[in-house]
C-alpha cells in the first residue's frame, strides 16, 4: 500500500469552530493555500504554513495537523 500525507484542515476548523477564512486570518496563510490543502489539490506542504497554523490554534502535537494514511495503489 502507498502512503500519503494528509493535512487535516477540516478537523482543525471543526474542532475550533472557525471558518477557513478565519483560519487564514489567524494563521496568516493564504485562503487559497488552505483551500488547496483542504481539498488535497496541493501536492507539496509548506512547513512554515504548518507552523503558523499550529501557533494560531495553540496546537502542540503535529498529529493534530497532519496524518499519514494508506491509499490504494492504482493498477
Amino acid at each position: 500500500m502507498a502512503k500519503k500525507v494528509v493535512v487535516k484542515i477540516n478537523e482543525i476548523t471543526r474542532k475550533h469552530n472557525i471558518s477557513l477564512r478565519e483560519l487564514s486570518r489567524l494563521s496568516d496563510v493564504r485562503h487559497a493555500a488552505l483551500s488547496e490543502l483542504q481539498s488535497g489539490k496541493r501536492e507539496s506542504i509548506n512547513f512554515n504554513h504548518i507552523e503558523r497554523i499550529a501557533e494560531a490554534m495553540n496546537i502542540e502535537d503535529i498529529r493534530e495537523i497532519i496524518d499519514l494514511v494508506e491509499i490504494e495503489e492504482k493498477e
